[in-house]
């Protein structure tokens, strides 16, 4: 077996084997869950993670590549074995009108900064900017811009990455295309990207948010749905929220660039809406300070400590047909009350034909919702969060039976079986790419997959 001082003996001082080290390793964001490594390397290059995986592959020792440390379940930890640390991997540009190439540990405020500085901007963006290049990535990547122009994977025009057994690679649509797509959306089980190519589009310069309020699901559904196909807006989301004892309501985010003639008209924007018009909220914003409206809650959570508590986040994209029912039965259940005290509910609609990663999966139908059900758990309680993860559980066994799949960034534990159903008929392709470009299956271990 081998042991911390053996992987000292091979990697000398590049190998971070310091208790503090090795502590803040085994946690992540969701803080639900703790796997400590026997070391962690902090890569420069392409090089060193080669040599990593090509010494740790036949020794079976597991890897697992960590930038922002924002995965909620210990799917970027290695217990027992090395995590990635890919922060120091935060090169970005050169800046084009078309694209821009990022590297791996680099957060998406630093992709924006640099490329607003140029009047551009990704297509599509995370609401959390905090949030590193690599691991969205891999996950896919939603964002309110993805009814027009999918999953941020989707704007990837090229990858360089190390595969499982330590080879380096330039792939993209037209070279080596397998390789390409098993990586993207592919949950780190093929390679660690190192950089990736992203598209860019113009910057506006202002955009008009409208907050639309409505106090029947169906009705908001129903616009939700139109919105997405019209295209009205750039950025479409939306959320639940609590109203009175134990009624809810929803809000419509919809968000329209300004042009050089001036501000977006308003009624064309909002006819034919199901709205509250007395309840309608507007308000312009330059683009930078929009697409950093996260920021403020991130400052706030973390001067009350809540940003460092459990975080027993669930996922799920949700078909058209059901997605109404699932989300009334999931707000009324008491597991979930909480959700009006301290939680954030989202819910938005994407476009299936959108979301072009072929690993990432999504329910039947043109239309789907994402349910984003966003709770923290008391510090010192591991009983009420193992409670809020069984109780995710619950609500994933629900919607599954009602055609839904989970967007993997959950605190949600899945079996071999879970993971098999999850992919279903492109389980046998992702096995296949994984045995190909890690044949002794030591990458992201922390998801729980078997092959």
């Amino acid at each position: 077996m081998t042991t911390a001082h053996d992987l000292a003996a091979r990697f000398g001082p590049a190998l971070d084997i310091r208790p503090e080290s090795l502590g803040e390793a085994a946690q992540d964001f969701g803080h639900l869950v703790r796997a400590e490594p026997l070391g962690v390397l902090r890569p420069h290059s392409a090089a060193e993670i080669g040599d990593l995986l090509e010494f740790a592959g036949p020794r079976g020792i597991p890897v697992s590549a960590r930038g922002g440390g924002h995965s909620m379940y210990g799917q970027g930890q290695a217990g027992g074995g090395i995590v990635l640390d890919l922060r120091a991997l935060d090169r970005i540009g050169p800046v084009t009108d078309t694209q821009v190439t990022v590297q791996a540990g680099a957060l998406w405020r630093d992709v924006l900064a640099a490329t607003l500085a140029h009047g551009r901007t990704p297509p599509v963006l995370t609401d959390y900017l905090g949030a590193g290049v690599g691991g969205t990535l891999s996950a896919g990547g939603l964002g309110g811009a993805g009814h027009r122009h999918g999953l941020l994977a989707d704007q990837v025009l090229e990858l360089e990455v190390v595969t499982g057994s330590g080879e380096h690679h330039f792939c993209s649509p037209g070279r080596e295309p397998e390789l390409f797509h098993a990586v993207l959306a592919g949950l780190g089980q093929c390679a660690v990207i190192v950089a990736a190519t992203l598209r860019l589009v113009p910057a506006p310069d202002r955009v008009r948010r409208y907050c639309l309020y409505y106090a029947d699901l169906t009705r908001y559904l129903a616009d939700q749905r139109r919105l997405a196909h019209e295209q009205r807006f750039t950025h479409l989301e939306g959320q639940a929220r609590p109203v009175g004892e134990h009624g809810w309501q929803y809000m419509i985010e919809a968000v329209a660039p300004h042009t050089g003639l001036g501000p977006p008209d308003d009624g064309t924007l909002l006819d034919g809406l199901a709205h509250d018009p007395a309840a309608l909220e507007t308000e312009d914003l330059a683009y930078g300070e929009f697409a950093h409206r996260v920021d403020t809650d991130e400052e706030v959570l973390t001067t009350t400590g809540e940003w460092l508590c459990p975080h027993p986040w669930l996922n799920l994209l949700l078909p058209d047909g059901s997605a109404e029912s699932v989300v009334r039965a999931v707000l009324a259940d008491p597991a979930f009350a909480d959700l009006r005290e301290t939680g954030l509910v989202l819910l938005y609609p994407l476009l299936s034909d959108r979301l072009r990663a072929p690993f990432f999966r999504r329910p039947s139908g043109q239309v789907l919702y994402l349910l984003a059900l966003l709770r923290t758990a008391p510090p010192d309680s591991p009983g009420t969060a193992a409670a809020m993860v069984a109780a995710n559980r619950a609500a994933y066994e629900l919607a599954r039976t009602q055609g839904a799949v989970a967007y993997p960034v959950n605190a949600l534990p899945l079996s071999d079986a879970d993971w098999r159903d999850h992919y279903g008929d492109r389980w046998p392709a992702l096995a296949d790419a994984k045995r190909r470009h890690d044949p002794h299956l030591v990458l992201a271990r922390g998801h729980g997959m078997r092959f």
